[in-house]
């Protein structure tokens, strides 16, 4: 399979949702912000005109692109 290529604000995104879902998930109380950011990034992300292109109209381009930011964030 071809990995697409992604744009990179595209990546920038997912990486900062990945981080905001992890900060999410350690703080119990006071999250109404990370909750909106959250909410703010998802929306971003599913309106991304990369999902419109023939690379992105495959449910595996998400995948894959979850996939790449996570091995961007752990390097």
């Amino acid at each position: 399979m071809v990995h697409p290529s992604f744009p990179p604000d595209l990546i920038r995104a997912q990486r900062d949702w990945i981080r905001t879902y992890e900060a999410l998930a350690r703080r119990p109380r006071h999250t109404a912000a990370l909750r909106r950011r959250l909410q703010e990034l998802s929306s971003w992300l599913a309106a991304h005109p990369f999902w419109e292109t023939d690379s992105g109209r495959s449910p595996a381009a998400r995948v894959e692109l979850r996939r790449q930011a996570r091995a961007e964030e752990a390097a």
